[in-house]
């Protein structure tokens, strides 16, 4: 999956962290974001222990983290990503899903139509 040079930064940085914080006992399972050990971490530990927490501390409002998945796509729709490209990101099967999930975003695109068809006419 491509990322953004931030996003790589970020990763680089968490990796580094955790190399530091971790005892003997890691084994590393190449996970990107792993227990004190090297092993997967729970879904609810990550949403109740860090997810939460963290919107609390910044003064976000309560959410759940599949909703930064549809941010996500959304913004990136917005931003006029083919929607084939949000489609593999996000692993839809079929891009039906995907304009069935997002079409809220669609007319918003309409206005890149008009500017596409009067660039190729004038």
């Amino acid at each position: 999956m491509p990322l953004t040079g931030a996003a790589v930064e970020a990763l680089r940085d968490h990796f580094a962290r955790q190399m530091q914080e971790i005892g003997d006992e890691y084994e590393d399972w190449g996970l990107v974001f792993a227990s004190q050990t090297g092993n997967t971490i729970s879904a609810s530990n990550v949403v109740g222990c860090r997810f939460k927490p963290l919107l609390k501390l910044a003064k976000l409002p309560r959410i759940r983290l599949h909703d930064l998945r549809h941010t996500c796509a959304t913004l990136l729709l917005i931003k006029g990503v083919h929607p084939r490209y949000v489609q593999e990101l996000l692993g839809h099967a079929n891009i039906s899903i995907t304009l069935d999930i997002y079409s809220h975003v669609i007319p918003v695109m309409g206005n890149q139509t008009v500017n596409a068809m009067e660039e190729i006419f004038t």
